[in-house]
């Protein structure tokens, strides 16, 4: 991977990142509501995650500016790489988020700020501070409480840990090609690459009974995922990895806020409290990208 210097935000860049980077952590949590819910109603994780992607890249190709010179680099492996990243991440936490609590998954989801931090220092080069280090290694606290390993976890949570290191990776990734690629062409290349690659598991799977309300929930779950992404990748063009991670603890508020809204799910005591400090590490590591 080529080497990315760390770039220094102005407090206006900074501010500006914050607007795309946190309504894109709600837009996504919503898209995984609505597909917890789509499982719930008989739909196989693995089809819910390849409709996601269809009914997104059906919508948006049109809206996409994508020219026929473009084309081939929908085949460039490091464009599949980071569209496989995805998907795995997608895959993995909807088959969590069908057995397990939503703000459970997501505490478990959140390796994956520090698996971005500890990438982007390796591969891309950017700034490593103790303090930050150190914040990283209070919410990787908070995660362990969350999941309790040999504590009873079950399999859900395993594939929420697995989840966050995809998407770990995959923030690295867009990280690493947003300076070369325009971001409406790779939030269209994600989800060409997903629609292909969960096409056999799919249906392989079996889809569910259709209904106007699956149809809502899987439109509802596509439009969530498709924005947030969209956004992200926008945001990762002007700020470096190191900085959009922290903000991405912004999802446990609306990770714990809809899952009692939709599901009734409230964390137990070791959990809250994990959840608790993973939050607090994210606001700590987010005032010191501000400084």
């Amino acid at each position: 991977m080529p080497r990315t210097p760390a770039t220094a935000l102005a407090a206006p860049s900074f501010w500006a990142t914050l607007a795309m980077v946190v309504p894109a952590m709600f837009c996504i949590v919503a898209g995984d509501t609505a597909g917890k819910a789509l499982t719930q109603a008989g739909a196989h994780p693995f089809f819910v995650a390849w409709a996601r992607f269809a009914m997104a890249a059906i919508v948006l190709l049109p809206l996409s500016g994508l020219t026929r010179g473009e084309l081939p680099q929908l085949a460039n492996w490091r464009i599949l790489l980071r569209g496989g990243l995805v998907v795995g991440g997608i895959a993995s936490i909807l088959t969590a988020l069908s057995t397990e609590p939503i703000a459970d998954v997501f505490g478990a989801f959140f390796i994956g700020p520090i698996i971005s931090y500890v990438l982007a220092a390796l591969l891309l080069r950017e700034q490593v501070t103790p303090a930050r280090s150190a914040l990283l290694v209070l919410g990787f606290a908070g995660v362990l409480l969350v999941v309790k390993p040999g504590f009873g976890a079950g399999a859900g949570m395993g594939f929420a840990v697995l989840a966050g290191v995809f998407y770990g990776s995959f923030l690295t990734a867009t990280r690493w090609l947003a300076g070369g690629f325009r971001p409406r062409f790779l939030l269209i290349s994600q989800l060409l690459t997903g629609t292909i690659l969960l096409a056999p598991l799919a249906f392989t799977m079996g889809a569910p009974r259709m209904s106007p309300y699956v149809w809502a929930l899987l439109g509802f779950s596509a439009a969530g995922s498709a924005m947030g992404n969209f956004l992200l990748a926008m945001a990762n063009r002007s700020a470096p990895a190191s900085v959009i991670a922290p903000l991405v603890y912004t999802q446990l508020i609306a990770a714990t806020l809809l899952g009692y809204a939709a599901f009734g799910d409230w964390p137990d005591a070791l959990s809250l409290t994990g959840l608790a400090v993973i939050l607090t590490s994210g606001l700590l590591s987010l005032r010191l990208a501000h400084r």
